[in-house]
């Protein structure tokens, strides 16, 4: 792999050099700086030139801060006569802004994904987008992964005999049944309406789960407004034990403290695509890595092989 360049963000520098470290290829080091006026100026400080390069940042808090530097490593490699640029992009924050919903407003996940295509992106690997329709916002190729596979060989460990998984919404239910499938268990669902961004409400559970050992699974937990409200109708059904599966644990506002605190939930397990400091990390907490997963989509796509191969069916 002579001809790959890996460069990261800020965002999360620690995926990055797992990453890289699982390719057996040296993290090239990137230097971001910042001018009296605040903008930031980025410099790639190795050789871009024919080269594959891969820039690692996911769009995590700070989100803009973190964009911001992407584009400007984007065009610091076009810049430098890069052959191609792959954004290798785990979260994509403003895949949540996908549809127009009040009057007025940016559909921004498509905004962000012209910025990043005009700034030099050349293609996209990026993991559970946030709706699928995202996918086709960008004018360049994407290779959309999961972590379906890496949640899956977890509860695999467990007695799964009684086990059913739920999605919290109809809208994670493709990739709820993918993952019940995955562990040879039933689904079920929570038909679930949103008011705003930390207001929701269940008002029944599409399934038998009484007396269950219950799976919930969710693409992402921001501020876990929608998993807590599942838990108290899941409490009200007396299913016998929860566990709460996501790809990318944000965790805002004291979300993973608010889970945890339920006595009924016994794990919370999520990827390593968003960063988690070790002081909010909590005892009930697993983090899996996700490194190897992306590590391998970006050896398919530097030799030119498929990447939906690697990845199964469920996209």
């Amino acid at each position: 792999m002579r001809e790959i360049a890996i460069f990261s963000g800020s965002a999360h520098p620690e995926l990055a050099q797992e990453i890289c470290d699982e390719l057996g290829v040296p993290l090239s080091p990137t230097r971001i700086s910042r001018f009296a006026n605040d903008c930031i100026e980025v410099q790639l400080q190795a050789n871009c030139r024919e080269r594959d390069v891969f820039i690692i940042q996911p769009l995590v808090p700070p989100v803009q801060e973190n964009l911001v530097e992407l584009l400007l490593m984007l065009d610091a490699a076009r810049g430098a006569s890069a052959a191609r640029t792959t954004v290798v992009m785990p979260h994509f924050a403003y895949a949540r802004s996908d549809k127009k919903d009040a009057p007025r407003i940016s559909i921004g996940a498509r905004l962000i994904a012209d910025l990043l295509v005009t700034a030099g992106a050349n293609r996209v690997l990026a993991m559970t987008l946030h709706s699928p329709q995202v996918h086709g916002f960008f004018s360049v190729p994407v290779d959309h992964l999961h972590a379906l596979r890496e949640l899956a060989d977890h509860f695999r460990d467990y007695d799964l005999d009684n086990s059913i998984v739920v999605s919290p919404d109809l809208g994670n239910a493709k990739a709820a049944s993918a993952f019940a499938r995955m562990l040879g268990v039933g689904v079920a669902a929570g038909a679930k309406e949103r008011f705003a961004d930390d207001k929701v409400a269940i008002s029944s559970i599409i399934g038998d789960v009484a007396g269950r050992d219950v799976i919930i699974l969710d693409d992402e937990i921001a501020r876990g407004s929608t998993i807590l409200e599942l838990i108290d109708r899941l409490r009200e059904q007396d299913v016998k034990s929860m566990r709460v599966a996501c790809t990318h644990g944000l965790f805002a506002a004291g979300a993973l403290d608010r889970i945890g605190d339920n006595p009924d939930v016994l794990e919370i397990i999520c990827t390593n695509t968003v960063p988690i400091p070790e002081e909010k990390r909590t005892p009930k907490l697993q983090v899996l890595s996700v490194a190897s997963a992306i590590a391998k989509a970006m050896s398919h796509i530097h030799n030119g092989e498929s990447v939906s191969a690697l990845f199964g069916d469920h996209h």
